[in-house]
């Protein structure tokens, strides 16, 4: 069945990096779908039957069966879509973009959210430390490759949206100079090359507002101290 815009749904918010991660997908293979936006504090019907486990956004609906989770939705898409491939077709390189895909995930933004959230000094500061390390595997994983995958996005890329879009903005927030073009040469020289393609230019979302969006975040957070 040919996806049209009534049957291709995404539940997201405007300032999520993994909604982000699969609007990149869905523009890279040129579906046509309905974004869905969503308020978090008060959640529609739809959000808690379609992804009635965690509660979160993004949750892709296709032909009324929804799926959680970005990295398993921009998976899907690939798989439903064959345009514009995300993944590898060699099973050892769609492996190891997994496995890159998870790691960011696991070392950098799960760190990065908790330098963001939490207001002790000593544990913002080994968090930053967990992010450092983690940018430095990946600085050494990109090599001289224009993209993790080579000359197109890939699956690595595009879940380290949040790297190069995210992570400068926050730490511009929180007045830290983690990811420079001096510390991390190659990923810097990646993220603006990644952040300025036509595709990704188009779903970003704007600078100003979600930098306004964090530092509200970071004040409440430290007036509460």
């Amino acid at each position: 069945m040919a996806a049209n815009q009534e049957d291709v749904k995404l539940l997201g918010v405007a300032e999520s990096p993994f909604v982000c991660r699969v609007q990149i997908a869905l523009k890279l293979k040129g579906v046509q779908y309905k974004f869905l936006e969503q308020n978090l504090r008060n959640k529609s019907e739809l959000l808690l039957k379609s992804n009635p486990v965690h509660k979160k956004v993004p949750v892709f609906i296709h032909n009324e069966k929804p799926i959680a989770e970005s990295l398993v939705i921009v998976e899907y898409i690939d798989e439903t879509w064959k345009n514009n491939p995300i993944l590898p077709s060699d099973p050892y390189q769609r492996a190891l973009a997994r496995f890159w895909s998870k790691f960011i995930d696991d070392k950098v933004v799960g760190a990065a959210w908790k330098y963001i959230y939490t207001v002790d000094e000593k544990e913002r500061e080994k968090n930053v430390e967990e992010s450092y390390e983690a940018l430095q595997f990946l600085e050494n994983e990109l090599k001289d490759k224009k993209f993790f995958g080579g000359e197109e996005i890939g699956l690595v890329d595009i879940a380290a949206v949040f790297i190069a879009f995210w992570i400068p903005i926050i730490q511009e927030v929180l007045g830290l100079k983690l990811f420079t073009s001096e510390k991390f040469p190659k990923l810097y020289k990646w993220s603006q090359e990644f952040i300025n393609h036509p595709v990704v230019k188009q779903v970003l979302p704007p600078r100003d507002q979600l930098f306004a969006f964090y530092k509200a975040c970071h004040e409440s957070l430290s007036a509460s101290k």
